[in-house]
């Protein structure tokens, strides 16, 4: 699971400046390849214990797929190949292999597939590739799922659901969680000053980070409910369900702007479950 929230090193000569402005699809995975391989050990160091070595947690608020079963059943997992984009660590994948799946870990990032070899990749194949340009062939696979992967962060989220079709079976399920689009009209806060509307929820401008160069070094896109839905469907899915966890009791951490504050009064996170419409290619368009 890839949720970010900004981690400056040492070595770095300044904070980047933080903006809204265009970013087009190659500036987006330069900017964000960069920013993982970079940021890896730190954020392995600090959401690991949360993450587990072989968990498949959705989102900060910590549904976990082994209580939800959004990719079906997990009696009917054995067997399957699964294909996780934007990996990590391999987290998700690892535990996909404990019930007898056949994961694929895909991430843009070198450093996190890194990690994932540093814990552990036995019964899991790791793939370093773009998310908008699936290095499978048709039909390779009978699942997909991301957990903050890659979705948030590509300028044309089509092309991801349509690279995702192509490579799942007939019928094949694909779940994915994003930062639930209502958050973008907040400041990304922990804190009381996180409950305040301080934008327009509707203002699609990405959110970047750059240097003292103007060169974007972090970009995330947003997207608003509707947005989603119809991307959904332009990538030639069927929504089954939208899923907005509550934030649970036990939980008691925070991570970036997710907090047990805001988690109790506004959603932090959307999980789309989709199932591939028939046998052929997406509509052209969208």
């Amino acid at each position: 699971m890839n949720t970010r929230e900004p981690i400056i090193q040492e070595h770095e000569q300044a904070e980047p400046e933080a903006t809204r402005r265009e970013a087009g699809g190659s500036e987006s995975s330069r900017a964000n390849r960069g920013w993982w391989d970079r940021n890896a050990d730190d954020y392995q160091v600090e959401h690991g214990t949360f993450l587990g070595d072989d968990r498949f947690v959705w989102c900060p608020e910590g549904l976990d797929e082994i209580e939800a079963e959004l990719l079906g059943p997990m009696e009917e997992l054995k067997g399957k190949d699964v294909l996780e984009i934007g990996a990590g660590a391999a987290q998700c994948s690892r535990w996909l292999a404990a019930q007898g799946a056949r994961p694929v870990a895909l991430d843009l990032s070198h450093r996190q597939l890194q990690h994932a070899l540093r814990i552990g990749a036995d019964g899991v194949r790791l793939v370093e590739a773009d998310a908008t340009a699936l290095p499978f062939a048709d039909g390779s696979f009978d699942l997909a799922c991301s957990a903050y992967g890659a979705l948030p962060f590509v300028a044309e989220p089509v092309r991801v659901l349509r690279e995702v079709h192509r490579v799942l079976r007939p019928g094949g399920r694909f779940v994915f969680s994003v930062t639930h689009p209502v958050r973008w009209a907040f400041p990304d806060e922990p804190g009381p000053e996180g409950l305040s509307v301080s934008a327009s929820y509707f203002d699609r401008t990405p959110y970047v980070e750059q240097d003292e160069a103007g060169d974007a070094v972090y970009v995330e896109h947003h997207r608003t409910v509707g947005d989603r839905v119809r991307d959904v469907v332009a990538g030639g899915f069927r929504l089954v369900d939208l899923v907005e966890p509550e934030w649970p009791a036990w939980n008691t951490q925070e991570w970036g702007g997710w907090s047990p504050l805001r988690g109790n009064l506004i959603p932090g996170t959307a999980i789309f479950v989709c199932e591939r419409s028939g046998t052929g290619a997406p509509p052209a368009g969208g």
